[in-house]
């Protein structure tokens, strides 16, 4: 397909970053990772848990550095860290030429804290600073969960100058407090005389989880009749979507202010919504449902590889991100009504995200000490 028939780079040009929500080492080292950079604009990748468990579980291309770590007699957890963090950093200098030419726009990589220290503020700081010093790349993101505990952790480390993607973050109320972190944190630096203008950051919203929950309690509510059933079938499906279009009227909101104008004045970029949870679970949906709507500037599209597929075979992309503000804002006034409490909600995926990634850390620490073990 050539690139001019190719809807992906299009993406690009009206502003929004593709990254790949997937890392495995056969795709980089098969040279398949510069293939998706070059022929349709991919700006970057994330990682979490579960994809680095199928990737290592699922394949053989760790095995001789399993092997080592064991005649090494290192434990399971420092054999993770050193596959995980071989396949950011070779990611990583793959999209260098990226970060370069974009000056540092673009072309990061993610990795994650281990997700036990969700709750642990402390203990976040620590390991996002261990993890920052071992990658060594400026263009990496030590990713942070946006719980309670998160946000403190957020705002230190900004303020240390290291980068950091907010992952696991469903609420509006709560994207406040990430921005409020990420802008604190820059404030902190700027006050110590430190540089703010090599500092980047993203807030991950999770998408389509949202829909996964609140589409069931939809559906009772239009199969029951009545004075709700047309209001229910309005919000089925749109939950998430206008999540997602008024947190960037919040995201316009926080970083129009004279508040952070004055770090901008001093480099400072502002953090961009990223949207996470992309892939399409409802076979009902389009699979490219979560790309569509919310095409608008300055963002980042994290997908999976089937959703990214899709797109490059049927998207058609324009900026819708802006438009059905109104309606939007209306969906989620309605919820009350309907009997949705979203907070309650939100809170509750976010305990269900912290899960998520907990039982894929744990498999893949029993499957490496069962390796190692030898049993």
């Amino acid at each position: 397909m050539a690139i001019t028939n190719n809807p992906l780079p299009r993406v690009s040009a009206l502003g929004q970053s593709l990254w790949l929500d997937y890392i495995r080492r056969d795709l980089m080292s098969s040279g398949g990772l510069r293939r998706l950079i070059e022929d349709d604009g991919l700006r970057g990748m994330t990682s979490n848990p579960a994809i680095f468990e199928k990737a290592i579980s699922g394949s053989q291309d760790y095995a001789a550095d399993i092997q080592s770590g064991m005649r090494e007699g290192k434990s399971v957890e420092t054999i993770y860290e050193a596959l995980s963090q071989r396949d950011v950093q070779t990611a990583a200098d793959i999209f260098r030429p990226v970060y370069d030419k974009l000056n540092g726009a673009d072309g990061y990589v993610s990795l994650e804290v281990n997700p036990h220290l969700a709750h642990e503020t402390q203990g976040t700081i620590e390991e996002g600073r261990r993890l920052w010093a071992a990658l060594d790349r400026p263009n990496v993101f030590i990713k942070v969960p946006a719980t309670k505990a998160g946000l403190p952790a957020i705002k230190q480390l900004i303020s240390e100058g290291i980068n950091v993607n907010v992952t696991l973050l469903f609420g509006l109320p709560r994207y406040r407090e990430v921005v409020e972190a990420y802008i604190g944190g820059l404030e902190a630096r700027v006050a110590a005389g430190q540089p703010v203008d090599r500092i980047a950051s993203v807030a991950s919203f999770f998408l389509s989880r949202i829909d996964t929950l609140v589409d069931p309690q939809l559906e009772k509510l239009v199969a029951a009749g009545g004075q709700k059933a047309e209001l229910a079938k309005q919000a089925l499906g749109q939950v998430a979507i206008a999540s997602a279009k008024v947190a960037y009227e919040i995201y316009k909101e926080l970083f129009g202010s004279s508040r952070f104008r004055r770090l901008a004045d001093k480099g400072a970029k502002p953090q961009r919504l990223l949207w996470a949870s992309t892939g399409t679970k409802n076979p009902a949906y389009s699979d490219v449902k979560y790309i569509e709507a919310l095409i608008g500037p300055a963002t980042v599209n994290t997908v999976p590889v089937e959703t990214l597929d899709a797109y490059r075979d049927h998207g058609d992309p324009q900026l819708r991100l802006e438009s059905g503000t109104e309606q939007a804002q209306k969906v989620l006034r309605s919820l009350p009504e309907l009997g949705i409490k979203i907070d309650q909600v939100t809170q509750q995926l976010e305990d269900d995200g912290v899960e998520k990634f907990n039982k894929p850390f744990d498999q893949l620490m029993a499957a490496l000490t069962k390796q190692t073990s030898g049993k």
